[in-house]
């Protein structure tokens, strides 16, 4: 390295390939898993109640880091149940659902 290289000063606005923050706060063993905003309408009851079990398990202190990540273990668990197919209680659920004509 030489003299120039090393009293360059820092540019903010280079691109880089890493990320300072997410570098510096995960373990090395965490995979980073690209994500997509998505937006979808649910209830006021729903978002409601979503919200209040969210604050709810912070407060017992588990492990649950925010809302997006609530969000996509419930989303998983119910698509792991609807992979059941015929024994799944999301489809029983959904199914009685459309009976009722809900």
């Amino acid at each position: 390295m030489t003299a120039s290289e090393r009293n360059r000063s820092p540019d903010f606005f280079e691109e880089h390939t890493l990320d300072p923050v997410t570098t510096a706060t995960r373990t090395p063993a965490t995979k980073v898993i690209p994500k997509k905003k998505a937006g979808f309408y649910l209830s006021e009851a729903l978002l409601a109640r979503f919200n209040r079990c969210f604050h709810e398990m912070k407060l017992a202190g588990l492990p649950v880091d925010n809302k997006s990540d609530l969000l996509e273990i419930s989303l998983r668990f119910a698509l792991n149940d609807l992979d059941r197919g015929e024994k799944s209680q999301l489809m029983q659920n959904i199914k009685e659902t459309r009976a009722n004509g809900a």
